[in-house]
């Protein structure tokens, strides 16, 4: 996937401003904009559509903003904004409440109400403060919009939990959006939702208001998560995935259900994914078969063997030397020369 970028930098230096306000107008967010650096604003916004859900990577100085009525009847309102501060501080108000966000927090409010937010950098001679936003259309979002009042303008951390594994999540695709496929956008939104509404559900009273299939898939996605972080651990299964995440083992296994695939069956593809990946690798190419599949989790060599010529239908020593021949004809000096004939 491309994102649209909009970035000053291409500008003189006397426009940047403006032209940033124009972009703003074209968005939800329209607001009214203070900054001391309006003189030189040095900005960049990366737009990424992912079906219901739109994410914006924004990076610009330190700046006031303020949405009054008068601003949200000029712009297309009909959404919430759920934003991840990376860089400084940002603070939000809505709603006779106020959200402060360090680096690694998120905040949450309805565009269709007024709001005032600033972002400062915490060091004077950071002059770019930067955060990822998600525009959620209100219908998008499973949950009663009545229901989410006491969230707008709050806090909640991206540290732990949920809330990391959403900010994860939207700092890896926004960081590298080519490494998805454009007919991908919607799926990867619909697991930004689930994340997302699993979230909120989790800072109202009762998590009763998330229907069971968003908690649901947002549970799955956070064992997908813990099982690819854990792939070295000799122990993974489905016995210690189902303790961490505070299920039984029965109910693990039900969760898979409807994914075609067993626990143990998905535990095993990363695995060898992660294994072709590092065999195929010219730079790990004096790490031996044995050291590679020991590091993501196959401490029996004929185990593994037997694993991978199953899926690949060819042994570790040849998808490794056929990949590795690949590589070196492409990085070979006649490569380039006879690249460099055909330009």
């Amino acid at each position: 996937m491309q994102p649209q970028i909009f970035d000053t930098a291409q500008i003189p230096a006397a426009d940047r401003f403006g032209l940033w306000l124009e972009m703003l107008a074209q968005t939800p967010t329209l607001m009214r904009i203070r900054t001391e650096h309006a003189d030189n604003f040095e900005a960049r916004a990366e737009f990424l559509e992912l079906g219901p859900i739109q994410l914006i990577r924004h990076r610009y100085p330190p700046l006031h903003g303020i949405r009054t009525r008068k601003l949200i009847s000029r712009s297309d309102a009909d959404c919430y904004l759920l934003a991840l501060t990376l860089n400084g501080t940002g603070i939000a108000d809505q709603d006779g409440q106020r959200g402060i966000c360090p680096p690694g927090d998120l905040t949450f409010y309805d565009c269709a109400r007024p709001q005032e937010l600033s972002h400062h950098t915490d060091r004077a001679d950071d002059r770019s403060a930067a955060s990822i936003v998600a525009l959620i259309p209100h219908d998008a979002l499973p949950l009663p919009h009545r229901r989410l009042t006491p969230l707008f303008a709050s806090r909640m951390s991206g540290a732990e939990g949920i809330g990391a594994l959403l900010a994860d999540y939207l700092i890896r695709i926004t960081s590298h959006p080519d490494q998805y496929h454009a007919v991908d956008a919607d799926r990867l939104g619909g697991v930004a939702l689930d994340l997302i509404a699993t979230l909120l559900g989790r800072h109202l009273v009762s998590e009763e208001a998330v229907p069971t299939e968003v908690r649901r898939r947002a549970l799955l996605a956070q064992v997908h998560a813990y099982v690819r972080q854990h792939l070295g651990d000799v122990t993974l299964g489905p016995g210690t995935i189902a303790d961490a995440h505070h299920l039984s083992v029965r109910s693990l296994h039900r969760l898979f259900e409807d994914e075609e695939t067993t626990v143990a069956a998905y535990i095993r593809d990363e695995r060898l994914a992660r294994c072709r990946r590092d065999l195929a690798d010219p730079a790990l190419a004096d790490r031996s078969i044995q050291v590679i599949a020991g590091r993501w989790g196959f401490r029996d060599k004929a185990h593994f063997s037997r694993a991978f010529r199953a899926t690949q239908a060819e042994t570790p020593q040849a998808f490794r030397a056929r990949h590795l021949e690949q590589a070196r004809i492409v990085n070979s000096p006649a490569s380039e020369v006879n690249s460099t004939r055909t330009q």
